[in-house]
């Protein structure tokens, strides 16, 4: 039906866009990624791993609690990934740290439900970001987790 040469009609001689479009600069330094990486702002505080262990850390601003300990070599496990789909990175921080802590919404509620050892300041590790108020501060990993998945 259509020869070769009429195929070709069909499609432009030229490309919409004769360079690769790049992000420029200014939006690449805002981006959370890069901002996360570029804190200059140090916190200090301790891990106390399941078997009684304490590591003391010294991480930025704005990780979370489980990307430090990953990056730190503490056994906390993750097994999700940090998206809020399981209880493994369950930790349990001090009352005065907790009651400072961001509120807690009803999805991470619900994974608590499924954590090993649950305590009154319990928190998934994957959903608290570390701040400058809580210099000093001590998380404890509980001696075991529910990995459901």
């Amino acid at each position: 039906m259509f020869g070769r040469l009429q195929l070709r009609a069909l499609v432009p001689a030229t490309r919409a866009f004769k360079t690769a479009v790049t992000p420029s600069a200014h939006r690449l330094m805002a981006s959370p990624l890069a901002t996360r990486y570029m804190s200059t702002e140090k916190v200090n505080f301790t891990f106390i791993e399941a078997d009684g262990s304490k590591k003391e850390i010294t991480t930025a601003v704005g990780e979370t609690i489980l990307d430090i300990a990953h990056s730190n070599d503490v056994e906390l496990e993750g097994a999700c990934g940090g998206e809020l789909a399981c209880s493994t990175c369950h930790c349990i921080f001090e009352p005065a740290v907790f009651a400072n802590l961001p509120p807690i919404c009803e999805e991470e509620e619900d994974m608590l439900d499924l954590a090993w050892g649950l305590s009154d300041t319990s928190r998934l590790g994957c959903q608290v970001k570390v701040t400058k108020d809580m210099e000093g501060m001590v998380v404890k990993i509980p001696d075991e987790s529910n990995n459901m998945m």
